[in-house]
């Protein structure tokens, strides 16, 4: 379990208390992170209590009834509800993963909610995600093949050579697992992380693609790839059920084969 985490020098301090809606049968107490950087001020705690009989099922639903109905200030990023943008990812009772599915009765006692851990904040919830899509981007996710095309038809790939990407193509790029990776949190600006290294592995698994042997050529680096020490934190927060660290070692071992 990835558990949320400051640097030393952080404080975090209480902050606003807003009461249960009168009347409420079912009240839940909703504690979220709260820091503004355009204020100076250090991170704070902010308390809401909800009645859960006046609010959805998800995560997702409490943060937005919050948004919309007692402050306009909370920042956090959401699109499909669906589980399948990845925006809404954030650590949720200690663990990261998306608040669009995750359920509220799973949560037993106070719900905390925080940003993605060891990243920078750009406001509340939201994370800056800037340095995590270019580790995805340096690993060229995309396909590179100078064999010409037929003329009548599209490039086709056998059932087995397709079944080999299942698994590797439904990363939605959340980033719960590359920020639940401890390897990641401490070499973050050289170690590619969880997510951007199984995005490779997709690649490099492409029967259509031709640059197996270069894509290779430039995960062979001690910190690219080998920072990977197989703690399985990744594999255990991903939302969509992948295996970021078994891909991780595949790639290894293709490394290793080849040098043999």
């Amino acid at each position: 379990m990835a558990e949320f985490s400051l640097p030393a020098n952080s404080v975090i301090k209480e902050g606003k208390t807003w009461p249960a809606p009168e009347g409420a049968k079912r009240p839940k107490k909703f504690i979220v992170y709260r820091y503004d950087p355009e204020t100076g001020d250090n991170p704070r705690v902010d308390t809401f209590i909800l009645d859960l009989d006046d609010c959805g099922p998800m995560l997702l639903d409490a943060v937005i009834k919050i948004k919309n109905e007692i402050d306009p200030t909370l920042t956090f990023r959401r699109s499909c509800r669906e589980g399948i943008c990845g925006s809404c990812a954030m650590n949720i009772d200690g663990r990261n993963t998306l608040a669009c599915i995750k359920p509220l009765d799973e949560i037993e006692g106070d719900v905390r909610v925080y940003p993605l851990p060891h990243m920078k904040v750009v406001k509340d919830l939201v994370p800056d995600l800037t340095n995590f899509y270019a580790q995805h981007a340096s690993v060229e996710p995309w396909m590179k093949n100078d064999t010409p095309m037929p003329p009548d038809r599209e490039q086709l790939q056998s059932k087995e050579d397709r079944s080999l990407l299942d698994g590797l193509y439904e990363c939605i790029l959340c980033a719960c697992c590359s920020t639940s990776c401890p390897s990641y949190w401490w070499n973050s600006d050289r170690y590619l992380g969880p997510a951007a290294l199984l995005n490779a592995h997709r690649w490099i698994l492409d029967s259509r693609d031709d640059a197996t042997g270069e894509r290779l050529d430039a995960l062979e680096d001690p910190f690219k790839l080998y920072r990977c020490h197989t703690i399985m934190n990744c594999t255990d927060a991903c939302p969509k059920g992948l295996n970021p660290a078994k891909a991780i070692g595949e790639i290894k071992q293709l490394i290793a084969k080849r040098s043999s």
